[in-house]
């Protein structure tokens, strides 16, 4: 695990770094907001009906804006209406995050016992076809190269990644008591900060941020797509609150998961949305 993780935290619950990261100033105040979100959404009258359509809906919005992030910036309906997505970047791009947010919800019981599993089978889902065999779906060796456009801060070694994953994993497999948008935000900058693939690393934290939050039972039916939240509020806001976990100190750590935090409500008002137009029959 990164050091700065446990750093952040004025006093540290003994084996439960995450749950002393929600002490931090304003934490409290974002997990509130995200329950309170969270809430409002799945007590919609239309949720009693067409729960499943409003699912398949918010993962179709969360799948664009996972790849719009990732440089694919598609409007929604583009990606509705397309079938084929093999022929350039943007499109494998594209179709990369639809399966991922596909099959997300299918690996929670093996995420809670192997995380690092459920990594490299969704390194092997983004990347399904695409580079070196070899490299799809296990962590990156030293010397491999990394092709992640976006984030360009540096890179650990292939040993720190190394240990550094494991840590992250041994903490989801020992559970815990931090909030789910607490930990689901530290999966997230975690997995962005040591890009352990040699691809596709920010697609992967994003559906693995959207597992945590599923498997946390903050969002079980995936209505909430963080990934959505976080496109609207642009890449420029992505990149300077990822800065913030990066600098590992307390006010960047709160700042990302506040940030977070800010994504899933705004995922909770496009399915919101969703709702209001499968009410009034448009949609």
């Amino acid at each position: 695990m990164s050091t700065h993780v446990s750093s952040a935290a004025s006093s540290p619950a003994p084996g439960d770094p995450l749950a002393a990261l929600a002490g931090l100033e304003g934490v409290p105040d974002s997990v509130e907001a995200v329950r309170k979100a969270v809430d409002r959404i799945y007590g919609h009258r239309v949720m009693r009906r067409r729960a499943m359509e409003v699912t398949a809906e918010a993962a179709l919005r969360g799948a664009r804006g996972s790849a719009a992030l990732a440089g694919a910036d598609w409007a929604l309906e583009e990606v509705r209406r397309r079938s084929d997505f093999s022929q350039g970047s943007e499109d494998r791009t594209v179709g990369a995050a639809l399966r991922l947010t596909a099959e997300a919800g299918q690996l929670l019981s093996v995420w809670r016992q192997s995380p690092l599993r459920v990594l490299a089978r969704l390194h092997l889902l983004a990347a399904g076809g695409t580079g070196d065999d070899g490299e799809v779906g296990r962590p990156r060796l030293a010397g491999e190269p990394v092709d992640e456009p976006l984030i360009e801060a540096p890179l650990p070694g292939a040993v720190e990644m190394s240990g550094r994953l494991e840590g992250l994993a041994g903490l989801i497999v020992a559970g815990g008591s931090a909030p789910a948008l607490v930990t689901a935000a530290v999966v997230h900058g975690e997995l962005l900060a040591l890009r352990p693939f040699s691809s596709c690393n920010g697609l992967v934290a994003r559906a693995a941020e959207r597992i945590v939050l599923i498997g946390a039972g903050l969002d079980p039916k995936a209505i909430c797509p963080a990934e959505a939240g976080h496109a609207e509020q642009g890449r420029a806001a992505y990149l300077a609150a990822f800065d913030g976990y990066l600098s590992g100190s307390p006010q960047g750590m709160a700042a990302w998961i506040a940030y977070c935090g800010r994504s899933i409500e705004l995922g909770a008002r496009e399915s919101t949305a969703v709702c209001e137009a499968l009410q009034r029959g448009a949609a």
